[in-house]
């Protein structure tokens, strides 16, 4: 089962993630793909960390989701576009490398016998993005997101903490 959550910032899409998968087992998996780029960002992650209990466990790990082993367990991925910021400068801004490996990990996590709860940003709905590097990645995170919400049984939009159910079962 794929769930596939996504929004702008602060919108309420970990926090609704959070307590889907509080719903459907009483330890489920948070996996961060933050990479700790500088002391601000460390605060961002503690801060996270600081809203789960000891009901959950986590996992840090910047792209090889995949490679945990996670088949049976309800697993919430947080978030795709620190996942995808990690390929895209490991690949040196190269769209289509990043991009493919994406897919491929999650093509690798579908094919598991798990429940995944995957959280995204929509960074496409805001200012043009002034940078090549910017307007890339802009266009990186659409295709990615597209590609998830093709594969979700169920898609859901946050804005101002409400949900917005985009996609009910596994129709397009």
């Amino acid at each position: 089962m794929l769930y596939y959550i996504t929004g702008g910032a602060r919108s309420g899409k970990s926090s609704y993630a959070m307590n889907l998968a509080l719903s459907l087992t009483d330890h489920p998996i948070y996996v961060a793909t933050a990479r700790r780029w500088d002391g601000d960002f460390q605060k961002r992650i503690d801060r996270h960390r600081q809203d789960r209990d000891e009901r959950w466990i986590s996992i840090e790990e910047e792209k090889h989701i995949s490679q945990l082993e996670l088949t049976g367990k309800v697993v919430v991925i947080d978030c795709v576009t620190l996942w995808l910021t990690n390929f895209f400068v490991d690949f040196n801004m190269d769209i289509e490398k990043s991009l493919e490996a994406f897919k491929q990990e999650i093509d690798a996590l579908a094919r598991l016998e798990a429940t995944f709860i995957v959280i995204s940003n929509e960074i496409g709905m805001g200012v043009h993005a002034e940078s090549e590097a910017g307007r890339k990645f802009t266009d990186l995170q659409g295709w990615a997101n597209q590609y998830l919400a093709g594969l979700a049984d169920k898609a859901t939009l946050m804005v101002s903490g409400l949900s917005l159910q985009l996609k009910e079962g596994n129709g397009k």
